[in-house]
């Protein structure tokens, strides 16, 4: 099966023919075989439920539309989309508890350059040699500990999606330095693309939170 491509650019038309043609293939697969390979919950009625960034939202067949659980206000339209991807994308394989960079997702390294661009170096931009700093943001933004770096943090933006940031100080030989990581299984869960939303929006998270 073709892995499906996270569409770019303003155009809202193209999110709403993407999401139709989405939902139309995740309709062919078994509800109890989608629930599986996703992790999320099957609903008595039809619907799924999972997690996105710890906020559970609830999925609607057949278009799939979804909504947050707590409010039953329709979700974005960058999350809707995430949401399909990963329903479509995802084939339940293991996770591999290996972490890798954006340049070692298929086709990554073709764009390693800009995404380090609008994440790591956006995260050194505003904490600079401030550990305490990144450390609080982290925390309060649910990041749990991890042992890489002189701090770093994992977080569970969707239940087979675990993404980490990693923070290095800097000296006066190097600069600080910042980095988002993805499972080695990513590939299996979401297109290369949707990862550059994921990154992109955890820096915003963690940036928000220093500035909240």
């Amino acid at each position: 099966m073709q892995r499906p491509t996270f569409p770019t650019g303003p155009d809202p038309d193209r999110f709403t023919r993407r999401n139709a043609e989405l939902a139309a293939q995740i309709s062919a697969a078994e509800p109890e075989c989608l629930a599986s390979v996703t992790g999320a919950t099957l609903l008595p009625d039809g619907r799924f439920a999972l997690a996105l960034w710890g906020r559970e939202v609830e999925l609607t067949p057949p278009a799939y539309h979804a909504h947050w659980a707590a409010t039953g206000k329709p979700v974005g339209m960058m999350d809707q989309a995430l949401l399909l991807y990963y329903l479509a994308t995802a084939d339940g394989t293991a996770l591999t508890g290996r972490w890798i960079s954006f340049g070692e997702l298929p086709d990554g390294r073709f764009y390693n350059q800009a995404f380090q661009g609008y994440t790591g170096h956006e995260l050194v931009r505003t904490f600079g040699n401030d550990l305490t700093a990144f450390t609080t943001a982290a925390e309060r933004t649910g990041g749990q500990p991890q042992s890489l770096g002189q701090a770093s943090f994992a977080y569970q933006p969707l239940p087979r999606v675990p993404v980490m940031v990693v923070y290095w100080l800097g000296d006066e030989d190097f600069p600080a330095s910042a980095q988002v990581l993805f499972d080695a299984s990513a590939s299996h869960y979401l297109p290369t693309d949707a990862y550059a939303i994921l990154g992109s929006g955890l820096t915003r998270r963690l940036i928000n939170a220093r500035e909240g």
